[in-house]
């Protein structure tokens, strides 16, 4: 009797993969409300202005308002370009949009992170570097 009312055209799998393509976009959208609402109060929290921070991230001042606005999600270079506008870690923002995971802190990571005498692309290889040594020494400590 139930029956009578399913579409024999849409199977579950069918159903399962619409439900997660949902999940999916509403979670880039909130991924982008969340990232846009953090920079607009870094932004005020520092005291400068959108036009102010779209001129010293090189970016336009509408796509900037779109970002904080939740209506644009930006990428990985605008991201550090906006960081620098704010003088925070790029690294702090790809957190807030779901680019990087958050990692235990570390005195290394610290160190390098506050580092000005460094870009961020440099700290970003020179973490990867770091990251990458550790994997391989505690892959050595399992396996002998």
């Amino acid at each position: 009797m139930g029956s009578e009312s399913h579409d024999p055209d849409t199977t579950s799998d069918d159903v399962d993969a619409e439900e997660l393509a949902s999940r999916a976009v509403e979670g880039v959208v909130n991924a982008a409300q969340d990232i846009g609402s953090f920079i607009r109060s870094q932004r005020e929290a520092a005291e400068v202005s959108l036009r102010q921070l779209a001129e010293r991230a090189g970016v336009s001042n509408p796509y900037l308002s779109q970002i904080e606005r939740g209506l644009r999600k930006p990428s990985a270079d605008v991201l550090a370009q906006i960081a620098k506008g704010l003088r925070v870690s790029a690294e702090v923002l790809y957190v807030r949009a779901g680019i990087l995971e958050e990692r235990a802190a570390s005195p290394v990571r610290d160190a390098l992170l506050a580092d000005s005498q460094i870009s961020e692309r440099q700290k970003q290889m020179l973490l990867e570097i770091y990251e990458s040594f550790r994997k391989e020494n505690g892959s050595v400590e399992t396996t002998a």
